[in-house]
């Protein structure tokens, strides 16, 4: 008589659950001590990738991107300055949401 062997699913057996937990929390913290699991330059993004920045709606990408189209940002102060209703405040929310401009994360306290 044959014998085939069956699969075992991925993290049933007690120590194969055990790996698979820390390795899902190493994961996590991972993400938690980088600050972002992406972050999204505005000088970089299409309009969806910006869609997908919470405080940022259709009416804002586009007027980042008509922005955008004659010049790239140089700072953020750049982006304040030439788009209509991005001010310190919303600048640090959108930052703490993974936006950058030229990499960098806005610099407010």
């Amino acid at each position: 008589m044959q014998t085939t062997a069956t699969a075992t699913p991925t993290c049933t057996r007690a120590p194969i659950r055990r790996r698979c937990i820390l390795q899902s929390a190493a994961a996590f913290a991972f993400i938690l001590a980088t600050g972002s699991a992406a972050a999204t330059d505005v000088n970089q993004a299409n309009e969806a990738e910006l869609d997908s920045v919470r405080g940022l709606g259709p009416p804002s990408t586009a007027a980042i991107l008509r922005a955008r189209a004659k010049a790239p940002f140089a700072s953020w102060a750049d982006l304040m300055q030439r788009v209509k209703g991005i001010k310190a405040a919303r600048a640090r929310k959108l930052s703490n949401e993974g936006l950058t401009v030229n990499g960098q994360a806005y610099p407010g306290p």
